[in-house]
């Protein structure tokens, strides 16, 4: 009884008190949403960089040149020719983690279609590169072995390329356009990926054989890096790690001798954006736990003014020899 009379006292003292009560309420709510929501954004943000970075390639390895000095001017990668094809040959004949490898080159220019161009990059790789990607063909098909083989000029490309460079009434399946000077077939084009982690248009690029890019658009004989993709992500340490040591014999190091490669995998960029993202959890944590003591300040001036406001009806329950507990 004395429950049920103590609710019904608290029910009138919130309908006296209208404002009172909604304000109470409301810095209760803006507190635990608040905290609610700054843990939610900080989670979700670090689920979606993971996932624009594995968007990238899953267990993916990546070997590059090694910047290298030469006269005390420091040379960019792209001007090292650490790599080539017979490193991709050895480490696929003894290597035991890896599911796909391919020889990776890439060159900015302007696409040309009829009357219409287009600045864009051309990316090559073998027929195992788009698996190792996560290229998927949405019409058409990829190119053959046999077609890297006699550096055939055939591409497929991207949805940009094709919004901006064809437009919604052309069928790009085997048009005739140029990138820069050299005339490309098209014979396929490539799946929406969208935006990566640092905000690059997956979809503004032409994908063709690395051997027509390495002969025909830069005409070199080294590639600018070598990406891998592991069987697992839970050999991707393994993997690296045999890498290295396989490049090492490849390219016949000394114990002594640095080596003439990097590799990096996509663990050390979710490492490193995952950090970012904790701080920014922290920070936003942080926020939320100064709006929750903000709305607990405020809770407490609300409740030290009705108990001042009910000093004298107090005074009168002790009087009559009410007990703590009752009053």
């Amino acid at each position: 009884m004395k429950l049920l009379n103590l609710i019904k006292i608290a029910l009138a003292a919130i309908k006296r008190n209208k404002m009172r009560s909604f304000l109470t309420m409301l810095g209760i709510v803006i507190g635990v949403a608040a905290v609610i929501a700054m843990l939610a954004i900080g989670e979700g943000s670090n689920a979606s960089i993971k996932s624009k970075i594995s968007s990238m390639g899953t267990n993916l390895v990546n070997v590059m040149p090694a910047s290298r000095n030469r006269g005390g001017v420091q040379q960019g990668r792209d001007m090292t020719p650490n790599l080539d094809v017979d490193d991709i040959s050895y480490l696929r004949k003894n290597s035991t983690n890896i599911a796909a490898i391919s020889p990776e080159l890439d060159a900015s220019g302007q696409l040309i279609f009829g009357s219409n161009n287009w600045p864009t990059t051309i990316y090559s790789g073998n027929e195992e590169y788009a698996q190792i990607k996560k290229y998927e063909v949405a019409s058409g098909r990829m190119f053959t072995t046999q077609e890297i083989q006699s550096a055939a000029k055939v591409c497929l490309v991207g949805q940009t390329v094709i919004d901006n460079l064809f437009g919604e009434d052309v069928d790009p399946i085997g048009q005739s356009i140029r990138f820069e000077k050299i005339p490309f077939k098209v014979i396929g084009t490539l799946k929406e990926k969208g935006d990566n982690t640092f905000g690059q248009d997956q979809d503004d690029m032409i994908l063709a054989p690395y051997t027509t890019v390495m002969k025909r658009v830069l005409r070199q004989t080294h590639l600018r890096a070598i990406v891998i993709s592991a069987k697992s992500e839970d050999l991707i340490e393994e993997t690296s790690s045999e890498v290295e040591e396989l490049m090492r014999a490849s390219h016949q190091l000394k114990d002594s001798e640095d080596n003439d490669f990097e590799i990096r995998t996509q663990d050390e960029l979710i490492s490193t954006f995952g950090s970012i993202s904790e701080m920014m959890l922290v920070l936003l944590g942080s926020i939320a736990a100064i709006s929750l003591v903000v709305g607990g300040i405020g809770i407490m001036n609300i409740m030290y003014v009705s108990v001042t406001e009910r000093t004298r009806e107090i005074g009168l329950r002790l009087a009559i020899g009410g007990k703590g507990k009752d009053i």
